[in-house]
């Protein structure tokens, strides 16, 4: 928000207990993380700054990890002099971690896949699908969940193991291109995680057409 000489102030309604408890929620609350997330995307310049202002002010007082309070606003903060500002915030705190993949394959053949990216703390990012014969049965992409909520042993009726992310993206390369030369449609969430996979994935076919 801004005053009448256009300077920042803190989030209009804050009110101090109530805004540090839903702090704190951050750190084991997907959904708040990810409505954090929505709210500070919605805001204009002035408003995210001070929504940053307030942060840094309260945060020393937060029992939260401090990459739980800022790191929900780098999914949507695209302003290089805030992005820097948010990441110094985070601290040391390893904000991204190496993708795992799970697999399986039902009784009717459909080929079924779990990518699970780890975000911070106990966060993740996942890809979900499933295709057969070039057509992509179903693809879901959540951009924020907690890890031990996602299904690792089944998901729609297939059987997972553990698999080498390689061996896994080089599979859904395969499925993404026979479906684009039979002129089917590639869903929107294998582009959502592209960046997930490989420096090369444009080589591969998962970057979007």
């Amino acid at each position: 928000m801004a005053d009448e000489r256009g300077v920042a102030t803190l989030p209009a309604g804050r009110a101090k207990s109530a805004w540090q408890a839903w702090l704190r929620a951050l750190a084991d609350d997907a959904e708040a993380a990810l409505a954090a997330a929505l709210t500070y995307e919605a805001l204009g310049p002035v408003e995210r700054d001070a929504w940053l202002d307030a942060l840094d002010e309260d945060a020393p007082e937060v029992l939260a990890p401090r990459e739980s309070l800022y790191a929900p606003l780098l999914m949507v903060e695209e302003d290089s002099s805030r992005r820097a500002r948010i990441a110094t915030a985070c601290g040391d705190a390893p904000l991204r971690g190496t993708p795992r993949a799970f697999w399986g394959k039902r009784e009717d053949g459909l080929r079924v896949c779990v990518v699970v990216a780890p975000l911070w703390l106990r966060f993740v990012e996942t890809l979900r699908c499933g295709y057969k014969d070039g057509e992509f049965v179903f693809a879901e992409h959540d951009p924020l969940r907690a890890g031990d909520d996602v299904e690792h042993t089944e998901h729609r009726g297939a059987e997972l193991e553990r698999a080498p992310l390689a061996e896994v993206v080089e599979d859904l390369a395969h499925a993404i291109l026979a479906a684009r030369r039979a002129s089917r449609e590639v869903p929107a969430a294998l582009a959502s995680m592209a960046h997930l996979f490989t420096p090369e994935r444009e080589a591969v076919g998962l970057a979007p057409a």
